[in-house]
């Protein structure tokens, strides 16, 4: 059984980390560099030097003149972030590298940014997909990237997810995570390094099932949206969420994850999230399409990176890979690629055989 634990706060211990260089200043890139420098002052420790890089010096620039950014209004990075417009400078001496790239592009991103990490620095993504056509989850991509001297030992290796709206941790509201790493002390390190009073972080050894959920929902999640364009009402949005959880699970079980993963936060907490959030972006691509965008117009006008449409192709070829019945995502697949109508997507969906009721 995969377990999720939890360090009383007077007993977590103190981060052996000085230096943590945060990749990508997209909304989850800049809340974990604000969360990084501002949230051990709320537990009396010192926070370790954090800095910045994004891959536009246009928008770096903008940032270290401003502090702000237009993804997230009302934001102001703290003074103390150093805003990097180098990747070399960002991760000399760096202890550890928080990878806020999105994933059809981390490996571009880390093939560049391969001979500027530090020999042994650990790395943590948060980034929530499946590369296509690769198939690989955000740490399996890094992982090979940086391929170190197989006789070295293994560099660490995580991944933070959970119910995380950007937005919402920005403004410190409540929220819950999960870090993820197959190397116990990088996860508690990472639990330490991310824990504040208004953020319980929670350790998993399942990385599989961690990542995997995390990308999946964000498939579940545009049809509910469509879901919201059609105006198809609450009974309907909880079914969809209820059995989208279902081929998660499935899926999850067929390529070796711990089916107690997708129970707990990282699985049903952030499907829940990402479905009912009115800032969840891959709701908010579906409600558009439901309503009828086409999905170039959509992607064109949007700022953001809708993780859940390129990962659609990917889930689509792992079920038939691992021979999965995934009939949600496979209604989103064709919503996206294969000019089916969402009403008509919804309707094949309504009159599928009638089936007893499983989880598993």
């Amino acid at each position: 059984m995969t377990t999720q634990s939890t360090n009383n706060t007077d007993s977590t211990p103190e981060p052996a980390l000085d230096t943590v260089a945060v990749l990508g200043v997209g909304q989850m890139g800049l809340v974990c560099a604000q969360i990084l420098a501002t949230a051990p002052a709320t537990l009396g420790r010192e926070a370790p030097e954090v800095r910045v890089w994004g891959h536009s010096p246009e928008e770096v620039g903008r940032l270290a003149q401003t502090r702000t950014s237009d993804r997230l209004p009302g934001f102001h990075l703290d003074e103390s972030v150093r805003i990097c417009l180098s990747a070399e400078v960002a991760l000399a001496g760096a202890d550890l590298a928080v990878s806020a790239i999105p994933v059809q592009h981390t490996r571009e991103a880390w093939t560049g940014l391969k001979p500027r990490v530090p020999a042994g620095a650990g790395v943590v993504s948060v980034a929530k997909g499946i590369e296509h056509p690769g198939l690989l989850r955000p740490t399996q991509i890094i992982a090979e990237v940086l391929a170190d001297n197989p006789d070295a030992a293994p560099r660490p290796l995580g991944v933070l997810s959970g119910p995380t709206i950007a937005p919402e941790l920005a403004r410190c509201l409540p929220a819950t995570m999960i870090a993820a790493s197959d190397q116990p002390e990088f996860a508690e390190t990472l639990q330490s390094l991310f824990t504040a009073r208004w953020l319980r972080v929670y350790t998993n050894p399942d990385v599989l099932g961690v990542e995997l959920a995390g990308a999946t929902k964000n498939v579940i999640a545009i049809a509910a949206g469509i879901l919201d364009g059609l105006q198809a009402g609450a009974n309907a949005k909880s079914a969809l969420l209820a059995r989208g959880l279902a081929e998660i699970a499935r899926l999850g079980a067929a390529m070796g994850a711990s089916p107690d993963t997708f129970f707990g936060i990282a699985g049903v907490g952030d499907l829940a999230t990402t479905c009912f959030s009115p800032e969840g972006r891959n709701r908010s691509c579906g409600e558009a399409l439901g309503k009828g965008q086409l999905l170039e117009d959509y992607l064109n006008a949007t700022p953001f990176v809708v993780e859940g449409v390129e990962t659609a192709r990917a889930v689509r070829e792992l079920a038939g890979r691992f021979k999965v019945e995934m009939p949600i995502a496979d209604a989103v697949y064709t919503v996206l690629f294969g000019g089916t109508d969402p009403i008509q997507a919804i309707t094949r969906l309504m009159s599928r055989d009638p089936k007893e009721a499983r989880v598993r």
